[in-house]
């Protein structure tokens, strides 16, 4: 049924979404792309498969995979953004490569790459609505991602930090002079960008229930898809980017079959980019529309 297609599309999308918003807070505010995110994914992921196996309740496991990821992150910001902001543009971007890396060999050495099976008890609990079958899984999945993204826009609009965060977007080195304190506010954006992708990683890792160390490799990759189609630096651009991925993703598999599904996602990304370079919302990057 089509519109069955759509709405798994719209649940896995909403994934990606999640992933394109860490990614779009990294590079909208910092101008930064933070290549790590895949393996705090991977991390939150692998976390509640590792946790719920030693017998924890899933929403204990949820509970500690984000706070894994969220001290994961402020050592990534330590050793990425705060010691080598003043090296070449590149080095932090090739130095968060690395803790990508060296997450997923961590989890390697400790785990094996087999693939893991995630066991919740809900996991086959679905909902029909005239005659569609949303599994409860997903539809948590999904509401939590409109939440934390409506969350996120509120802290950006009408908080303290917000302000400071959209500062930093517009000129680090004008924040510095009208007091920002950036060594107190940038940890918050790894931190925020660390729990989406974890966040992310949880829903995956429940809704799926496989996980394994690179899992968040292809993830990744569909996100920053998303946030390259929806526009980059743009928050809503990103949602939008990762629900047309997720749709097009399951569209293909529905169409075309499992083997064409990358050619039809990103062959969709090229077309986009060739129509229209910046992406389809690029007119309100982080910081100067306040989302």
């Amino acid at each position: 049924m089509f519109e069955q297609q759509i709405i798994n599309g719209i649940m896995l999308g909403s994934i990606y979404a999640m992933v394109a918003v860490a990614l779009t807070l990294s590079i909208g505010v910092l101008n930064f792309l933070n290549f790590s995110i895949p393996g705090l994914f991977m991390i939150g992921g692998m976390s509640v498969w590792a946790l719920t196996n030693a017998g924890l309740p899933w929403p204990v496991a949820a509970g500690a995979g984000l706070v894994i990821v969220a001290a994961a992150s402020l050592v990534v910001e330590r050793f990425t953004w705060r010691w080598m902001r003043g090296a070449e543009h590149s080095i932090p971007l090739v130095s968060s490569m690395a803790f990508l890396l060296l997450f997923e060999h961590l989890a390697v050495a400790y785990y094996g790459s087999d693939m893991r099976v995630v066991n919740v008890g809900f996991a086959q609990a679905d909902i029909r609505v005239a005659g569609l079958v949303i599994g409860v899984p997903q539809l948590i999945g999904l509401i939590c991602s409109i939440m934390l993204i409506w969350g996120l826009s509120l802290l950006l609009k009408k908080t303290k930090i917000g302000r400071g965060l959209r500062t930093i977007a517009e000129d680090s080195h004008t924040a510095v002079i009208l007091g920002v304190d950036i060594n107190r506010i940038v940890p918050i954006v790894f931190v925020v960008a660390g729990l989406f992708a974890a966040l992310a990683g949880i829903i995956f890792a429940l809704n799926y229930r496989q996980v394994h160390p690179f899992m968040g490799e292809v993830v990744g990759l569909k996100g920053i898809s998303a946030m390259i189609v929806g526009g980059m630096g743009n928050i809503w651009g990103s949602i939008a980017g990762g629900l047309i991925i997720g749709v097009a993703e399951v569209m293909a598999i529905r169409y075309l079959g499992s083997d064409f599904v990358d050619i039809a996602v990103y062959g969709l990304l090229l077309l986009i980019l060739f129509v229209r370079p910046t992406g389809l919302f690029s007119a309100a990057p982080v910081g100067r529309s306040g989302i």
